[in-house]
């Protein structure tokens, strides 16, 4: 694609970075095929290849206005499109630096301005997330079914094993999930104990800084994602070997750093270090699963399971086909799901601020993961998990809690995953 870039946007990375994938693109229009919203709106400026027209336009201009802005918030930044291209074109990291360009033009409503404001500050305090959770489950008996299936019953976060192998990883601990589904984390950190690997939680880190950056607000995610990058740099010094993310969409985020951080010399070299080391669970476990086959325990007749995975992983991570087998490993039949390859819906703080796309892409979803009637659904994000739980009766798990329990010494890990002892700090 030519292109002719405002020459003040090519004095920067991000606009060079941009001026880059753009030219990437030969219009074949691959893409719109995986589109989700696309696909629901039948509409070109509402896929990735029309999106990828008025970035451009903007880019080099044109004429910005609030319909261009409301066709970028549609995009899910799901990265299935990313996926299907076959001439390698970051449309992630384009929609990034295209929406935060047409936002500092085009500006938002007040209404639209304060309720993206309550979202981050409500969602990265843990003080007030805790407490609107806290309530929520107080409150749950009264609320709409949606609604309450999408609060998690309370449970502690398990036992987490006390530092003792020579192999080391940090687990990012992240903004909602210790909240909503603590076991997560200390499931993983189980698991690589029984791998010979121990896993270290670091409390100066929180939120990656994806749920600002997706938002536009560039310069707040990343001193989020300098505070993380403090917080785990003594340990990459230290030794060790990866920053395990439990949740892929947060994983995505990390394995950005290098490009996000291009131009902040203080911390370039240290972000570039530390997206290299970024891994989903799966990227560790799959390829040593066999140090735990042994302790696999056979629970009977195979209880029926439906893999969901979610778009940061399978097209943001590039991570596919290897969860399957590990759940197939330790005793569940898995189930094809039509059209796995689709987003759910969550997608963030996509859920709050497009609720009726959300909710159509969670309706088919959800129907697809229902038609061969697990007993159970897998997926491998916090996001993914809450927003399709507020549509089923079904528990959805999230896969390493279930490889947990398949491994673990005792034939019930409940008693140990209730008293959250020994968590190393």
């Amino acid at each position: 694609m030519e292109t002719k870039l405002l020459p003040s946007l090519l004095e920067t990375t991000e606009g060079r970075e941009a001026d880059a994938i753009l030219r990437a693109c030969v219009h074949c229009g691959f893409c719109t095929a995986t589109c989700p919203t696309y696909q629901l709106l039948g509409d070109e400026l509402d896929g990735p290849r029309g999106r990828i027209y008025l970035i451009k336009q903007a880019l080099e201009g044109g004429d910005v206005t609030a319909k261009t802005q409301l066709h970028l918030d549609r995009c899910l930044t799901c990265r299935s499109c990313e996926t299907t291209c076959p001439s390698g074109v970051r449309y992630g990291r384009l929609i990034d630096i295209g929406r935060h360009f047409v936002d500092a033009r085009v500006g938002r409503s007040s209404v639209e301005t304060a309720k993206r404001s309550a979202l981050r500050r409500g969602l990265l305090s843990k003080s007030l997330f805790g407490a609107a959770l806290t309530l929520g489950r107080i409150a749950k008996p009264f609320l709409p079914r949606a609604l309450a299936n999408s609060i998690p019953v309370p449970h502690a976060g398990g036992a987490w094993p006390a530092a003792r192998h020579s192999r080391t990883v940090v687990i990012a601990l992240g903004c909602v999930q210790p909240s909503l589904a603590p076991n997560i984390d200390a499931a993983t950190a189980r698991v690589l104990d029984r791998m010979g690997i121990s896993a270290i939680a670091v409390e100066g880190g929180r939120c990656c800084g994806a749920l600002s950056y997706h938002l536009s607000e560039h310069d707040e995610a990343r001193a989020l994602a300098r505070r993380n990058i403090d917080a785990w740099w003594p340990h990459v010094e230290r030794g060790a070997e990866a920053i395990v993310v439990t949740a892929s969409g947060c994983g995505v985020m990390v394995r950005d750093y290098g490009a996000v951080f291009a131009d902040d010399p203080p911390y370039a070299d240290k972000a570039r270090r530390i997206a290299a080391l970024a891994r989903d669970p799966a990227e560790i476990i799959g390829p040593a699963f066999e140090s735990l086959r042994n302790r696999v325990r056979t629970t009977g007749s195979a209880r029926t399971l439906a893999f969901h995975p979610p778009c940061s992983l399978q097209h943001g991570l590039k991570v596919r086909g290897v969860v399957e087998p590990l759940l197939a490993a330790v005793g569940f039949t898995l189930v094809e799901v039509t059209d796995a390859h689709l987003c759910c819906g969550s997608a963030g703080t996509y859920s709050i601020l497009q609720p009726e796309l959300a909710g159509a892409l969670k309706a088919r979803k959800l129907q697809a993961l229902h038609e061969a009637r697990p007993d159970i659904i897998a997926t491998a994000n916090i996001g993914c998990m809450t927003h399709l739980q507020s549509g089923t009766d079904i528990p959805i798990r999230h896969w390493i809690e279930l490889v947990d329990i398949a491994t673990a010494d005792a034939p019930d890990n409940s008693a140990s995953a209730r008293s959250g002892a020994g968590v190393p700090r």
